[in-house]
């Protein structure tokens, strides 16, 4: 008991001395020493502490208060463990002791104030996660984590929720710090999985769940989303296969069902959308392939590949402004000569197409000679064929053009149907 002392009192001066990791050391000795003693156990636990091992300090803790139920400080203790760890149940059965061993709780006022901050932003972060609205729940955990800076659960949840916002470089960073200290922590490696798997890199993906899978056999989210990147995987592949078969009814169905397995992962998505763009374009259904490019576009602004395709499109429908202006962005990301050619000749066809002059019995679909009354009656059949309300269902694109053909009829008409300005355009498409 006595050499128990004597290390305790060393260790008791070198943690004056904040030589926090020499004192835990004289601290281990002396409870070797003299095991059943609580203090010993809450000295090493305050170093401990002092080190950020929270961990290690809660077990110290609660062998103080298993050998001593009434040891104050070391419930107080306990609640400062549970709070560093975000361990809210631990500190709220600390708390609780604390008030049966002593009314006047104002020692921990600033631990009930800090322990009542976690559990609001937990609370708040729970709900936000369920309403989808990751980026609140970023928020809410790095407020957790002000308090609970070493809190793994708060940093998984966070990194989860950056993954879902696409900043997959800051999920990596946060996950990568927790498997520097824990090689085998099955949720950081999940989380590195996802990053893999929103990323569109499918195959690394699934090789990752699998091997968390190995390690937590019962990791529910592992599970799930191993099981929808397979699907996504089979169902993209069935559908490349179809399509150089050149069965193309059967690619874009297996494409559309792909693109119903996960609306959150948005480069794989990206690329089916591309996919089936292509099939489309195949099928001369440009119109459905220009609103695919533009779906693939919205969901990755990079996509080289998808502007120059619906640039083509834009081209063979003879809208050149369109053309010229995916030219021009591809152009801002490669301004190889081969892209810098397409965009002069979309520039051209432009230059040519505004140079004509509308030609308005075109337009509305009668001969320079018709009389007032067949110019009206044509009017009225060309906007009824045009009118936009007749094309609610069609593609988005092709609504476009038909909203554009409908404004040009209507100007076609006030011109044509008035005598004076008639006449003055006959004149001048003549000269």
């Amino acid at each position: 008991m006595m050499l128990a002392e004597l290390n305790n009192n060393y260790g008791k001066h070198l943690y004056k001395a904040k030589k926090y990791s020499q004192a835990l050391a004289y601290f281990s000795k002396a409870i070797n020493n003299s095991p059943n003693t609580p203090t010993y156990y809450g000295n090493r636990a305050a170093c401990f502490m002092m080190l950020n091992s929270f961990e290690e300090a809660l077990e110290d803790v609660r062998k103080t208060v298993q050998l001593d139920p009434n040891y104050l400080k070391g419930y107080i203790r306990m609640i400062k463990c549970g709070i560093a760890t975000g361990d809210i149940v631990i500190a709220k059965y600390a708390l609780k002791k604390v008030q049966e061993l002593q009314k006047d709780i104002s020692v921990i006022a600033n631990e009930v104030e800090l322990l009542e901050k976690l559990k609001h932003n937990e609370a708040e972060a729970s709900k936000a996660y369920k309403e989808g609205d990751f980026k609140k729940v970023v928020i809410c955990m790095e407020r957790c984590l002000e308090v609970a800076s070493t809190c793994e659960f708060y940093k998984i949840v966070k990194a989860e929720c950056l993954v879902f916002l696409g900043r997959y470089q800051d999920a990596q960073e946060i996950t990568g710090s927790i498997l520097e200290l824990n090689s085998r922590n099955p949720d950081a490696m999940y989380i590195q999985g996802l990053c893999l798997y929103y990323e569109g890199k499918l195959d690394c993906a699934i090789k990752n769940f699998r091997h968390v899978l190995k390690l937590a056999p019962e990791h529910s989210k592992a599970m799930d989303i191993c099981k929808r990147a397979k699907m996504l995987q089979k169902k993209k592949e069935e559908g490349n296969k179809a399509y150089r078969a050149y069965r193309f009814q059967e690619a874009c169905k297996l494409y559309t069902d792909a693109l119903e397995i996960d609306p959150l992962n948005r480069k794989t998505n990206s690329e089916l959308y591309f996919n089936r763009a292509t099939v489309l374009s195949s099928m001369k259904k440009t119109f459905e392939a220009i609103d695919d490019f533009t779906s693939a576009i919205k969901l990755d602004g990079t996509y080289q590949k998808a502007l120059l395709r619906r640039a083509k499109c834009f081209m063979d429908l003879e809208e050149f402004d369109d053309a010229a202006r995916d030219y021009e962005k591809v152009c801002e990301m490669d301004d190889n000569e081969e892209n810098k050619n397409m965009l002069e000749v979309a520039k051209f066809a432009l230059m040519l197409a505004s140079m004509e002059r509308k030609d308005y019995y075109y337009i509305l679909g009668v001969d320079r000679r018709a009389s007032h009354e067949k110019i009206k009656k044509f009017y009225k059949k060309m906007a009824l064929l045009h009118h936009p309300d007749r094309h609610a269902k069609s593609t988005e694109y092709f609504r476009k053009l038909q909203e554009r053909k409908f404004k040009e009829i209507g100007e076609a008409y006030a011109v044509l149907s008035d005598a004076k300005a008639r006449a003055l355009y006959d004149l001048r498409y003549t000269i």
